[in-house]
């Protein structure tokens, strides 16, 4: 019987694209202690999506949460990560900036 599922290392670093435009690049996951279930991905904003989506005037990490993603299936690809939400919906799955 083999492990499914995705390892940490393969996520770490990947380009994060919503509505195939790159937003940025996870640098870290968050995990629920209790659940040991991921909840977040760390994600540096590229300067752009900062300014677009947060009114940043600069790239800042801000934390993900996954339900902005799909079926794991459909969300990493050979490109990167996916997200299955508008651009327009994204500010509800980041975290303010503050």
């Amino acid at each position: 019987m083999g492990v499914s599922g995705i390892k940490f290392s393969k996520i770490l670093d990947q380009d994060v694209y919503v509505e195939n435009e790159k937003i940025g690049q996870v640098k870290d996951v968050y995990m629920d202690c209790e659940t040991w279930e991921v909840t977040h991905f760390e994600v540096q904003l590229t300067k752009e999506a900062a300014r677009e989506i947060l009114g940043a005037k600069v790239s800042i990490r801000n934390s993900l949460s996954i339900s902005a993603l799909g079926k794991e299936s459909d969300w990493c690809t050979d490109e990167g990560i996916m997200l299955e939400v508008s651009k327009a919906q994204l500010h509800i799955y980041l975290r303010p900036p503050e």
